[in-house]
């Protein structure tokens, strides 16, 4: 299909909330009607030319008394979905009564397919019926989706003398158009479209890193593509494309499956309706509907290949009480067995559970392949340092950067996404890392590499362009330092946490002892010391050199050492401001002190 005809097709069915519910739904709500009757009419058109057969195939069955029809009916229509209803959407365009055209469509809904009944109920889309048949729109939204304008059917419409009228719309150029709807639905909602709707260019570039490093790797079989938080399903049909290019490229033969989980109910209906108009009826089941942090539904499965973009700053208390309280909590995603602790525990503060995700995405890596499983997660800065030693966020950092799956940080500019202006990042981790960046990890600044919008999008005013793209791939793929890249040691991330304590003394000065004569700490005295695990010499040497000569009754509480870990960008990247030389300042003055008469020694003099 020709670009022309496929923004025809969009403008027209954009065009529809404008002719239809404008005077009905505030500009917001269009979407609740248009995205739903849009799925409806692709699957309607999609099941026209075997109707007979499911209606006959329905026949038989209730004849035979039969009560679980769905396989059969599926089978009939030679889909993963099925309508056994009398009724198309063209058969209910010409009722003239509302109350007729109501009972015949609602019953025309009932007939779809488990399936599409579980899309229609997320979609809240029966909600909508009451609404349009008051309005007496419901039946010009229907005609205007069978026009003879447009054609969402996998089939071509011919004229009289057999000749093309209008093209079939294969189901990718179908799930095309279906996203180039949800993306203009969240520009228009802008407020809210960055809770579940990642920039294409930042998707593109989060494929990149997972899939670039490997390409030359990809042999012909099978692999698993997840995101636990899901939203529309973007970043999976996303990495899908990608993957299909590179095996394409290689010469190889590669099955992809999808998997997924989404808590917000509409999103969640997008994405199995997206993967239902592109023919992947079986890649909608893959994905679930719920909470991942709390109601995993894929809790025994790993992946090859895992992108998300978790909420960051939102609060986890509900998921915090199902899974058992913050003490009662014992989810091996979330607390392990590691090092020296048998119950290792990478929980955040209530506030924000985004780090969560990266801890379900690295609990389902594959561990006995040759890849490995690779991660590309955004996080806002917060995961960067947020936590304090022996604190969730900090040993969740810990556990991934000593178990060297940390490969790289690439660093956003500001303004990417649409709902929020802060600096995000993009996490990449894999558990088969290649041999020069073993035991190291690479940041990436990519702050200052974007191209401006025309027109912002939200709070999104610029974009990563292929050319950009590039750019930051081949630092990436490089890894060399320059002025965008640097390269660290896993260590040099980490620091031990220990305690100071001094002792407690009473009025004479004399230090107050306990029944084994050891001196009591003073609780108002103590204090705490970071320490880099690569300082020379470690503790014991950083407490002789900056404790001792200045307190030397202090000793360190071994008990309470902790180690900790945090990632600094600003750090790392700090670029100081050249300052101007005395003399020039003093020039300036000068100059412009003539220029305005001596008035600045009258005022200074008085």
């Amino acid at each position: 299909m020709n670009n022309t005809t496929y923004n025809q097709i969009v403008s027209f069915i954009w065009s529809i909330a404008d002719d239809c519910l404008r005077d009905v739904y505030v500009r917001g709500k269009y979407r609740d009607v248009i995205l739903p009757m849009t799925v409806i009419r692709r699957l309607d058109s999609v099941l026209e030319d075997t109707k007979e057969n499911v209606l006959q195939m329905k026949k038989t069955l209730d004849e035979a008394g039969i009560l679980n029809q769905n396989d059969a009916l599926c089978n009939a229509a030679g889909q993963a979905f099925c309508n056994s209803s009398p009724f198309t959407l063209r058969d209910l365009k010409s009722r003239a009564k509302n109350q007729q055209l109501k009972a015949d469509f609602i019953a025309y809904l009932d007939g779809f397919s488990p399936n599409v009944q579980e899309i229609l109920e997320k979609f809240k889309f029966r909600n909508q019926i009451d609404t349009m048949i008051e309005a007496d729109i419901l039946g010009a939204v229907i005609e205007k989706f069978v026009s003879p304008s447009i054609n969402l059917s996998p089939n071509p419409v011919l004229d009289d003398k057999g000749n093309e009228k209008l093209p079939a719309l294969d189901n990718h150029t179908m799930g095309v158009i279906f996203e180039e709807l949800i993306r203009r639905f969240n520009e228009e909602n802008n407020e809210e479209a960055g809770e579940h709707f990642t920039p294409r260019d930042v998707v593109e570039l989060m494929a990149d890193v997972i899939f670039m490093p490997i390409k030359d790797q990809i042999t012909d079989g099978t692999y698993l593509c997840y995101d636990g938080a899901s939203g529309t399903g973007g970043m999976l049909t996303t990495a899908e494309e990608r993957l299909n290019e590179l095996a394409k490229e290689h010469d190889k033969q590669v099955a992809i499956h999808l998997y997924g989980q989404e808590i917000n109910p509409e999103t969640y209906a997008i994405t199995k309706a997206d993967l239902l108009i592109k023919g992947e009826g079986e890649e909608a089941d893959n994905i679930y509907y719920g909470s991942t942090i709390s109601s995993d539904g894929l809790a025994t499965k790993e992946f090859d290949f895992m992108l998300s973009n978790p909420p960051y700053g939102k609060t986890w208390k509900t998921d915090e009480e199902k899974l058992g309280g913050k003490k009662g909590i014992t989810d091996p995603r979330f607390v392990i067995s590691f090092k020296d602790e048998p119950e290792y525990k990478m929980l955040p503060r209530v506030s924000d559970g985004q780090m969560l995700f990266l801890a379900n995405n690295i609990a389902k890596m594959k561990q006995n392949t040759k890849l490995g499983s690779r991660i590309a997660e955004v996080h806002n800065g917060s995961s960067l340092f947020t936590g304090d030693a022996g604190q969730g966020e900090s040993n969740l950092r810990r556990y991934v950067i000593e178990s060297d799956y940390l490969e790289a940080i690439i660093a956003l500019p500001e303004n990417m996404f649409y709902n929020t202006g802060i600096a995000t990042y993009i996490w990449v981790l894999s558990n088969r890392k290649e041999d020069r960046r073993r035991g190291k990890v690479q940041l990436i600044d990519a702050t200052s590499l974007k191209s401006p919008l025309r027109k912002n999008l939200g709070n999104k005013n610029c974009e990563l362009t292929p050319e950009i793209r590039s750019k930051i791939m081949e630092t990436f793929l490089n890894f060399e330092e320059n002025e965008y890249s640097k390269i660290f040691n896993n260590e040099e991330f980490g620091y031990y946490k220990i305690t100071v304590e001094r002792p407690m003394r009473d009025e004479n000065g004399e230090i107050i002892t306990d029944k084994k004569g050891k001196p009591k700490a003073d609780k108002d005295l103590r204090d705490t010391e970071q320490i880099p695990l690569t300082y020379e010499g470690g503790i014991e040497k950083f407490f002789k050199d900056e404790v001792i000569s200045f307190a030397p009754d202090a000793w360190i509480d071994y008990k309470k050492t902790q180690i900790g870990y945090e990632i600094s960008f600003t750090k790392y990247f700090y670029k100081p401001v050249e300052l101007r030389n005395l003399e020039d300042i003093v020039a300036d003055i000068k100059k412009l002190e003539a220029k305005t008469d001596g008035l600045l020694s009258e005022i200074i003099g008085g």
